[in-house]
């Protein structure tokens, strides 16, 4: 495991930059590694990512994309316009959770 500076913060990391303990996040490191990903965070995509991180608190595990998109927090096609090249892989890191199991 490795630390990593992330808004002046020293987080600890996997070895593609997910962070490994949740309760080291805050929405300014949500922030920077979204900058990191290339995007810019509107509205929606703080909905996404509060929508996987209730999910996660909740049940233990993150979210299907069929069950975020069937959630009515957002659909397919906007999903994947908010969180580019892989929305669940990019939407769970950014909100600090772990890599999906689904994605390779």
């Amino acid at each position: 495991m490795a630390t990593k500076n992330i808004a002046g913060v020293d987080v600890n990391v996997n070895e593609e930059g997910y962070l490994t303990d949740h309760s080291q996040w805050t929405r300014e490191i949500g922030e920077a590694i979204a900058k990191e990903e290339g995007i810019e965070l509107t509205e929606s995509h703080w909905k996404v990512m509060e929508f996987l991180q209730k999910e996660v608190k909740e049940n233990g595990a993150l979210p299907t994309i069929r069950r975020l998109t069937k959630s009515g927090v957002v659909d397919t096609k906007t999903l994947y316009q908010l969180f580019p090249d892989g929305p669940m892989k990019k939407a769970s890191k950014i909100a600090g959770l772990e890599k999906p199991a689904s994605c390779v």
